[in-house]
């Protein structure tokens, strides 16, 4: 256990001290990865509570005719949209759906795309920076030991928030796709619900019409 608590430390000092050489930006950065990554776990646990994949078609179409079968998420969003016998309100029905479910999903999703492209310009940033600080040393130093300090410190600032704004913008960019693909067939999924609940909804209607 001491090793390890010894192996956490030294690696969190090393850590530190690489984020500390970055300078100003890597604070920007840092912000930007985190609200990135906790709206995208913000997004994938809410997809996944809605349930939509774990329910096969021909389970959710049963439910719609057996409300005493449904349960779940998918079984709670059936009884929701099917609460009406007209089209017109099941159609009102939907659009509420899709203001309410969709929309949030959107903009969470817009705003980890604005991160994503952010950590970079971000290291870039943090690049122009650097290389600035380190002309400056070289226009005002003397050429010593201090002057490659400075020197030294003005390329690491460099490099690492260029690094730092690729390393947090490429698993964000894949992350954001995944969640994405995930939104889309969600919102497939609604609009298939919707097509077969108005489908039986007619039927109904039609047959009711023909028997009076």
């Amino acid at each position: 256990m001491d090793v390890i608590t010894e192996q956490f430390q030294t690696l969190w000092q090393e850590a530190s001290g690489i984020w500390l050489a970055g300078g100003w930006s890597m604070v920007a950065i840092a912000a930007i990865a985190m609200v990135m990554f906790s709206l995208g776990m913000h997004v994938q646990i809410r997809l996944r509570d809605k349930g939509f994949l774990s329910v096969s078609e021909r389970t959710w179409r049963s439910w719609i005719d057996h409300p005493e079968r449904r349960k779940g998420p998918v079984g709670k969003l059936i009884a929701f949209v099917s609460g009406s016998n007209s089209l017109k309100y099941t159609r009102l029905f939907f659009e509420e759906l899709r203001t309410t479910e969709i929309a949030p999903f959107e903009r969470d999703l817009r705003v980890m795309k604005i991160c994503v492209g952010a950590a970079p310009l971000l290291g870039l940033l943090g690049t122009v920076t650097g290389m600035l600080a380190t002309f400056a040393a070289l226009a005002t130093g003397s050429g010593g030991e201090k002057t490659m300090g400075m020197v030294a410190e003005g390329i690491s600032e460099a490099l690492i928030t260029t690094e730092t704004g690729l390393v947090i913008a490429l698993p964000g960019l894949f992350f954001q796709y995944h969640l994405q693909r995930k939104h889309e067939q969600y919102k497939v999924f609604l609009a298939h619900l919707e097509t077969v609940l108005t489908q039986k909804l007619y039927r109904r209607l039609c047959r009711q019409t023909t028997a009076a």
